[in-house]
């Protein structure tokens, strides 16, 4: 059991937290190495089994990243943008693979990883699970196989919880639409429509979110065209998927060389 690579989770009462800790604790091929909270939280000092509501798992909360990274191989990362660059230099400094899942990041933020990426490896992906990077691929496809007769849009859908807007898989699959039609997302990207907005413009990547209930994530990429549409969708209806994707990552991670990578390195894809 000790030889095992050791895991820590950041966010841990979070519920990617939680998924990512039954994720482990369930898992033959790693441990748990140290569970993060932010300062002040009331799980800060306790044990994570217990906290959790369950038996005592050795392994206590705590609010400082270097401790709970000390003897950990990989950090799995589902918080905030701002933390998440915080973890990013910590777990450089540990020499810890740093899977990140966190979504919302700007690409100002996501440039700030690249010192840390030199000392260690880095794996961040706006969705972890095997469909959604397989749906990636087949949007790319499909875009550099039709011309703007077609109009894209991607809709996606979540929990009411949800903080950031579009999604981080949501924009993943915009890349991904913009790489196969040989333009940036950022030149073409038409989101955030409200009141008279005039008509859609030729070659924009459209964007539409839905946020309600306990969607855990949908997404769609819809292709429109004069008199026909076609339509790639990814439904999922278990966080477990995630949590399953990042451990993956993690243990990919662990001979790589230091660099930034994701989830279609992971899978070879």
């Amino acid at each position: 059991m000790t030889d095992l690579p050791g895991i820590a989770i950041t966010g841990i009462s979070g519920r990617m937290g939680q998924m990512l800790l039954k994720t482990v604790q369930d898992s033959d091929v790693v441990k748990l190495a140290g569970a993060v909270e932010r300062e002040g939280h009331e799980w800060v000092g306790q044990d994570v089994g217990t906290a959790s509501g369950g038996a005592p798992v050795g392994v206590v909360v705590t609010d400082d990243p270097v401790v709970a990274f000390a003897n950990a191989q990989a950090v799995i990362d589902f918080t905030s943008p701002t933390a998440t660059l915080g973890f990013a230099e910590i777990a450089a400094q540990a020499r810890a693979v740093h899977v990140i899942g966190t979504t919302g990041m700007t690409d100002d933020e996501i440039a700030k990883l690249e010192p840390a990426s030199r000392h260690a490896v880095i794996v961040r992906a706006g969705n972890m699970s095997l469909g959604v990077n397989l749906l990636t691929q087949l949007t790319k496809k499909v875009a550099a196989a039709l011309d703007e007769d077609f109009d894209i849009e991607v809709i996606e859908a979540h929990h009411h919880h949800k903080v950031d807007a579009p999604s981080g898989t949501a924009l993943m699959l915009g890349e991904a639409a913009a790489e196969g039609r040989g333009v940036k997302l950022a030149d073409v990207r038409d989101s955030g429509r409200d009141g008279i907005t005039g008509a859609r413009k030729r070659g924009d990547i459209g964007f539409t979110a839905i946020r309600g209930g306990d969607i855990v994530g949908e997404h769609d990429v819809l292709f429109a065209a004069a008199g026909e549409r076609i339509t790639l969708r990814h439904v999922a209806t278990d966080r477990a998927i995630f949590a399953r994707g990042a451990l993956k990552a993690a243990l990919w991670g662990l001979d790589k060389k230091p660099g930034e990578y994701d989830m279609l390195d992971v899978l070879g894809l």
